[in-house]
C-alpha cells in the first residue's frame, strides 16, 4: 500500500467537468475527504483521521471550536485553513469549497461527531463534487446510528435510519403513522428539548409497549441507555429530562398484540390520527389494521369514549 501524499494525482488528461459554479476544471482537481469524527471520546479517533487532518489544505468544520479542541486532544497541528461549514451557511459555502477543489486543494469535511452528510453538513458538497468529476474519499469513523443499535438490544439484521423527526406536531404524527407497521428496527436522532414529546407521539402511534431504547451521550463520560416500552420511556423523559445528544432506537412492528387492543388504546389511536388531520373513517380503518381487529370493534371503542 502506498503511504499518504500531499496531493492525489491521476494519470491521463484531467477531467473536464462543470460544477455548481459553472466553472470548467482545466487542471488536476483536488480531493474531497469526509472525516469520521469521534462521537465524544477522542481515543476513538483513528490514525487515518490524524493523518488526514495533517494533510488537508482546507478543513471545513461544523464547529471550529470543537475542531480546535479535538486537534489539541489529538496533538495535531494542521497547516490547513479552517473554515466553518454548518447548516446555516452550508448552501452558500459549498460553492467556495468547490472552487478550492477545482484549484487542486485537499478539502476535509468534519462534523461534531460521526460521519458528515448523515443528518449533518456534507451532502451538498459531496453531490457537487461528484457531479464535477472530483474524487471523493472517506476516512471512516464512529457512527451514532450503529453504536446505538449495538447497545439497544434490538434486532440489527435489518434497520432503517429516519434522522430527526419533524418538529411540527402534525407532520411528526403523520410520519409515525406511516411507520407504525415498519418491521425493521428504526433509528432516530432527537433534540433533548423535544425527546419527551417525540416519545409520547411514538407511544401513541406505535403503542406504549413497543420496545425502544433512548441512548444519550454515547462514548462520553455520562453515557446512558434507557430501555423499555415507549410509554415508560416517555414518562421517564418527562420526569427526568435527558441531556446531551440523543439517539432513539425503536423495535419494528411484529404484528398485532392482543394485549394492547384495549378500547382505551384504540380510541386514543383514532384520536391521535384525527388530531394529525386524518378523517374519522380512515382513522378507524387504520387503527383496526394496526391492532388486527375488525373495524366494528374500533367503532364501538370510539363510541364508548365519545
Amino acid at each position: 500500500m502506498c503511504g499518504p501524499s500531499r496531493r492525489v494525482h491521476r494519470t491521463g488528461a484531467p477531467p473536464q467537468a462543470v460544477g455548481d459554479t459553472g466553472r470548467v476544471s482545466t487542471s488536476t482537481p483536488g480531493v474531497l475527504v469526509l472525516l469520521g469524527a469521534p462521537l465524544g471520546n477522542p481515543e476513538d479517533a483513528s490514525s487515518r483521521l490524524r493523518t488526514e487532518l495533517g494533510l488537508a489544505d482546507v478543513i471545513a468544520a461544523e464547529d471550529t471550536r470543537r475542531l480546535r479542541r479535538l486537534l489539541s486532544e489529538l496533538d495535531v497541528v494542521p497547516e490547513a485553513a479552517i473554515t466553518s461549514y454548518f447548516e446555516a451557511n452550508e448552501a452558500g459555502r459549498t460553492a467556495t469549497l468547490l472552487e478550492q477543489l477545482y484549484d487542486g486543494k485537499r478539502v476535509a469535511v468534519i462534523t461534531d461527531g460521526g460521519m458528515p452528510s448523515v443528518s449533518d453538513p456534507g451532502f451538498r458538497l459531496v453531490r457537487a463534487a461528484i457531479d464535477a468529476g472530483i474524487h471523493v474519499t472517506c476516512a471512516p469513523g464512529a457512527s451514532a446510528v450503529t453504536t446505538a443499535l449495538a447497545l439497544s438490544g434490538m434486532p440489527c439484521d435489518r434497520f432503517c435510519f429516519e434522522g430527526f423527526a419533524p418538529r411540527k406536531d402534525g407532520e411528526r404524527r403523520r410520519l409515525f403513522r406511516e411507520l407504525a407497521e415498519e418491521r425493521r428496527t428504526m433509528v432516530f436522532f432527537e433534540s433533548p428539548r423535544r425527546v419527551a414529546e417525540t416519545l409520547r407521539a411514538m407511544a401513541e402511534a406505535f403503542g406504549p409497549g413497543r420496545p425502544a431504547a433512548l441512548c444519550r451521550e454515547l462514548t462520553k463520560t455520562h453515557e446512558e441507555v434507557r430501555r423499555g416500552g415507549l410509554g415508560d420511556l416517555a414518562d421517564g423523559a418527562e420526569a427526568d429530562p435527558p441531556r446531551g445528544e440523543i439517539t432513539l432506537v425503536v423495535s419494528g412492528w411484529t404484528g398485532p398484540d392482543a394485549s394492547e387492543a384495549t378500547p382505551e388504546a384504540m380510541a386514543a389511536a383514532v384520536a391521535a390520527l384525527e388530531a394529525a388531520g386524518t378523517d374519522r373513517r380512515t382513522a378507524m380503518k387504520d387503527t383496526a389494521t394496526r391492532f388486527g381487529v375488525p373495524k366494528r370493534v374500533v367503532y364501538d371503542a370510539v363510541l364508548k369514549t365519545d
